[in-house]
């Protein structure tokens, strides 16, 4: 009975130890540059040893990879070479796309984590495909949320592959600059996840629950280097353009044709400093936006795409709650309001960013932007600036503080008091327990606008615990009446809102789905100004279940209440008669949701929903399909459709929302782009179209040709034509 006990307590000592033993890799320092033929013959590959020993994460998160990969590292003094061997059961590999930046779902890639400054909250990441097609991305929040990651960013690297009958092989080149880092620093944490289409499986190199995102910080090994690194020798990349454009407005009869030149420069301060400035900035090669039908009260935030506010930008926009209460979105900047409310585009003259590391536990942030006057509109010119600090705090939490102020920097005649500036101070702590078990968001914010001295306050919280088995999250916002953020986005002001969570996953061990849950989301909104009259709630019942084969279904149920302060017409239709002021109503709303197998050549999303609208009814239909023939063909078509039956004397709709779009890669440096949109709520129908050659690293030539139309009767409304050109110069 002792020698059973003792075998048995060796075994759970055993057992403890690997679990909580950290990986490592060793980074051999070599003096000669390795070539790039993805063959990985040299001796210095041969003599390293490498990371291997791969997890698989779906659809099971304790075993060990069928189909194994090893990484491999080297160093010099200037570039981090990294060898990688995928292993499969054939090379029928999914490749849907020769574009760089490709999405990892439905594809086979292997993607690296690079945590620099070993803080478990941001990464830099580089990945690729058998076809050797490149993507790179920076990674905020501790890979807690989707939201963290941000595609748009770019850096010059060089890769190679090659595909052999049972694997394939990559060979990467990245210079050190491309990285941020300590100088001296002999450790950086790493990880690395692939996606196997043909196992239909996820790997990772360090065991991450499935109840975790696949690239969630909080777990992840170490990269050891025989040598502490060197400054960065980080070259001055000077990135200049020139842009011809001519225009035509139908609906104000106005031509424009504009030579337009201007660019932007890159500096790094130490080894872990951005200094980006721009000067007369044009984003017109920017991918258009997608539209989005809106049958609330409320205004609908859109991503932002335009790469000098991309990196480090969760320093200035994770701040407060991103729904309803964020003091900075940067796409305000640029834009303004004329004399006649409209929204009109306000030309940047331009601007300078700082942003990185001090230290490994002190970031700082620094922007300022200056955009131009138009007196005609009535437009001021105005200085946007931003300042940030965030402190890291026991392992993975963080404590920041910001200070944002948009002012304009002359007088006008037609400018009042109240617009001549606004400014907001604010205190945010961000909650990252070790294993990420524990997260939460808890911020104090006040805003300070000529006139104001009262209610001008935002304060928000937001604990949330999560296992295996149980999401519970606790949350809530306040925003005063008056409080204004001129640079950020607030949905309406005088609320006190909770929103509180319980969800419970099941894991079934022999079932064609590989996890279901229930969850139940209660969410509450009271005026507090009006005696905290309840304005709004909605209680949104969920089944969610995830299939082996990467399908998801989900059956949701949505019971609503609204209280209208002001007459709204749902439906937007021209002078129709709205629903009046001080009236309340109660709605149910039913959804089935089903999105298929991603890995095939027709994949398809669809969800309808039926039920109560107000005071009337709604029937909707969601679509998105998806072909391709790879990899240089991938077509998607969206509809949205909702039909609207509201009592006599209130209007019905039927709304349209259509947008085909193709993309055809012709190869890995000639793209091509057509997005067109139908939307019977804007009474538009628009065309993008855009051709890329890429004619040297990050070095582009666009030509990008919008043409909008009036739906109902197809006459012009605005076109344009844009040639443009960029070259990333580093000297």
């Amino acid at each position: 009975m002792k020698d059973i006990l003792f075998f048995i307590t060796l075994f759970l000592a055993v057992q403890s130890f690997s679990q909580t033993t950290k990986k490592s890799v060793f980074v051999n320092y070599i003096e000669k540059p390795i070539i790039l033929d993805a063959n990985l013959n040299e001796e210095v590959w041969q003599n390293s040893k490498g990371a291997s020993g791969f997890w698989q994460y779906f659809p099971l998160d304790s075993i060990q990879a069928k189909q194994q990969a090893t990484i491999k590292f080297l160093f010099d003094d200037d570039n981090l070479y990294v060898g990688i061997k995928v292993n499969a059961l054939a090379n029928d590999f999914i490749i849907p796309s020769l574009r760089r930046d490709f999405s990892a779902g439905g594809s086979d890639n292997i993607t690296l984590l690079f945590d620099t400054f070993n803080d478990g909250t941001n990464a830099f990441i580089f990945g690729t495909n058998p076809f050797g097609i490149k993507r790179e991305m920076l990674l905020s929040g501790g890979g807690s949320e989707l939201r963290g990651f941000t595609m748009a960013w770019d850096t010059k690297w060089k890769c190679k592959t090659a595909i052999k009958e049972d694997h394939y092989v990559a060979e990467m080149i990245i210079p050190l600059s491309a990285f941020k880092y300590r100088e001296g620093e002999t450790k950086w944490r790493f990880n690395s996840y692939q996606f196997d289409t043909q196992d239909n499986v996820r790997n990772t190199w360090v065991n991450i629950p499935q109840n975790q995102f696949i690239f969630n910080l909080a777990y992840m090994g170490e990269m050891i280097f025989e040598k502490p690194l060197g400054q960065s020798k980080t070259p001055v990349s000077i990135i200049p353009y020139v842009n011809t454009i001519t225009a035509k407005d139908f609906e104000n009869d106005i031509s424009k044709t504009d030579l337009k030149f201007g660019g932007d420069a890159k500096f790094t301060i130490g080894n872990s400093l951005n200094l980006d400035v721009t000067i007369n900035p044009d984003f017109s090669q920017v991918e258009v936006d997608q539209q989005v039908t809106n049958l609330t009260r409320f205004e609908i935030s859109l991503p932002e795409r335009r790469q000098f506010f991309i990196e480090n930008s969760d320093l200035f926009a994770d701040f407060g709650n991103n729904r309803d209460s964020n003091p900075f979105f940067s796409r305000r900047i640029g834009i303004a309001q004329d004399a006649n409310g409209n929204i009109i585009e306000s030309n940047i003259i331009g601007g300078v960013r700082l942003s990185g590391k001090v230290n490994n536990d002190l970031r700082v942030g620094l922007l300022t932007m200056q955009t131009a006057e138009d007196i005609k509109n009535e437009i001021p010119t105005v200085n946007n600036a931003v300042i940030t600090l965030q402190q890291k705090v026991f392992k993975r939490s963080n404590i920041s503080v910001m200070f944002i102020n948009k002012q304009a920097t002359k007088e006008y005649d037609f400018l009042a008091d109240e617009d001549k500036y606004n400014r907001i101070i604010g205190l945010d702590y961000r909650l990252a327990s070790e294993d990420n078990t524990w997260v939460g968001k808890y911020f104090l914010h006040k805003s300070f606008s000529q006139g104001v001295k009262d209610k001008n306050y935002s304060v928000g919280f937001s604990t949330q615990y999560f296992d295996r088995d149980f999401n519970v999250r606790l949350s809530g916002v306040y925003v005063g009446d008056n409080y204004e953020s001129d640079l950020g986005f607030l949905r309406r002001t005088d609320i006190f809102k909770i929103t509180p969570k319980i969800e419970r996953t099941f894991w079934p061990i022999e079932s064609t789905i590989q996890k279901h849950s229930f969850s139940i989301t209660p969410i509450f909104i009271w005026k507090p100004d009006l005696n905290f009259k309840n304005s709004d709630y909605a209680v949104i019942s969920r089944w969610k279940a995830n299939f082996k084969n990467t399908g998801e279904f989900t059956a949701e149920m949505y019971n609503r209440f609204t209280y209208l302060f002001s007459a709204f017409d749902p439906t937007g239709t021209d002078e129709a008669i709205a629903l009046p002021i001080d009236s309340s109503y109660k709605y149910t709303t039913v959804s089935l949701g089903y999105r298929s197998d991603k890995r095939k050549t027709l994949s398809y999303q669809i969800e309808p929903s039926i039920g109560t609208f107000f005071n009337g009814e709604k029937y909707s239909f969601e679509a998105n399909l998806a072909w391709r023939i790879q990899p240089k063909f991938s077509g998607s078509l969206q509809i949205n459709y909702d039909k609207i039956n509201l009592p006599y004397p209130y209007p019905d709709a039927s709304i349209w929302l259509i947008g085909p779009k193709i993309d055809l890669t012709f190869n890995k440096s000639i793209f091509w782009s057509t997005f067109i949109q139908y939307s019977s709520q804007q009474k538009n129908i628009g065309v993008n179209t855009r051709l890329q050659w890429r004619f040297a690293p990050l070095s582009d030539l666009f030509i990008v040709y919008n043409d909008n139309y009036f739906s109902n009767s197809f006459t012009p409304r605005f076109k344009s034509l844009n040639l443009k050109l960029t070259y990333w110069l580093n000297i």
